[in-house]
């Protein structure tokens, strides 16, 4: 990862990226990233990832079929997390489906958008651990090329209101 970051360049405007999985803290991080965007002027991206495995050839079209129904289930997630942006911070977040590893595609988005300044996660604050993104990049996340910001799953609106 070389691309050099130009969020607050002219003509730039610093982001967020914010994951939208099925945990029940992504708002927590939407929250958070949405009210960051607010007072710094900036904007959010919401990426939703849809893990693959590999397929059998001959259930191709069976995989088809569920690759439709991952995309769809994606599109919901981030008309919600969309329309929670909204309702917070009165802004229109840009959306990202990938498919993949998540690392590699996180990785990947951050790269290609010189604008994204930070990644915000959250972390489920019960014994289960901190959630499955914030657990696999628990070894990832000291290369990465931009801030991680990782929002507490307890904290309520008003809590992150204080913090944002």
């Amino acid at each position: 990862m070389t691309t050099q970051r130009q969020s607050y360049e002219t003509g730039h405007k610093p982001k967020c990226l914010v994951i939208v999985d099925d945990t029940a803290e992504w708002d927590r991080a939407v929250y958070y990233a949405s009210r960051w965007a607010v007072r710094a002027g900036g904007g959010v991206v919401m990426l939703r990832i849809i893990e693959t495995e590999d397929q059998n050839q001959q259930w191709l079209g069976v995989a088809d079929i569920m690759r439709a129904e991952a995309h769809e289930a994606a599109d919901a997630a981030l008309d919600r997390a969309s329309g929670r942006a909204n309702g917070i911070a009165a802004i229109t977040p840009e959306r990202v489906i990938r498919e993949g590893d998540p690392i590699e595609q996180i990785l990947d988005v951050i790269d290609k958008d010189v604008d994204i300044a930070m990644l915000v996660l959250a972390a489920n604050p019960g014994p289960e651990g901190p959630g499955p993104i914030i657990t696999t990049m628990a070894d990832a996340v000291g290369t990465f090329p931009i801030p991680v910001t990782i929002i507490s799953g307890d904290l309520s609106d008003r809590d992150i209101d204080a913090l944002s």
